[in-house]
């Protein structure tokens, strides 16, 4: 690490703190050869994740958008937004910790739907006609079967 005041690069390290979420170190150093302190801050790069769509389309991942999704399932019923949060995370770690940063809509909408069928039937229904794309009343009922046994 370079001192910004004499350039240096010896430095030692004084105090180390973790943020309170854990996603940060602030480190303080003590430049070695003018004997300035400064801090300096390390954190964990963010990875971008792509959603390859259906039609072949691919946009980056966006937690509002399924969180919004959730939302719009979830209206309604007794699931919680700390409940809904928890899913948008589950998930999201999930595909950072999978093995690529390209993930196809299909991937995502199957692992939701897994989270809600376990947390609530009607929301994992309501969810689950938009994301298979139901297109009558058969599809409904064979999801609603699937879901009985």
């Amino acid at each position: 690490m370079q001192c910004p005041y004499c350039k240096s690069e010896d430095s030692e390290v004084v105090e180390t703190r973790v943020s309170d979420d854990g996603t940060n170190i602030r480190r303080r150093r003590n430049c070695l050869s003018c004997g300035k302190r400064y801090t300096t801050y390390e954190r964990i790069e963010n990875i971008t994740l792509i959603v390859k769509k259906k039609d072949g389309r691919r946009e980056q991942f966006d937690r509002e958008k399924l969180r919004q999704g959730l939302m719009k399932a979830c209206e309604k019923t007794t699931v919680s937004l700390d409940a809904i949060n928890n899913i948008v995370d589950e998930v999201e770690r999930e595909l950072i910790s999978g093995e690529s940063v390209e993930i196809e809509a299909k991937k995502i909408g199957q692992m939701v739907a897994q989270k809600l069928k376990k947390l609530d039937k009607v929301a994992y229904i309501r969810f689950s006609s938009v994301f298979k794309r139901f297109v009558d009343l058969e599809d409904f009922e064979k999801e609603l079967k699937k879901l009985i046994k």
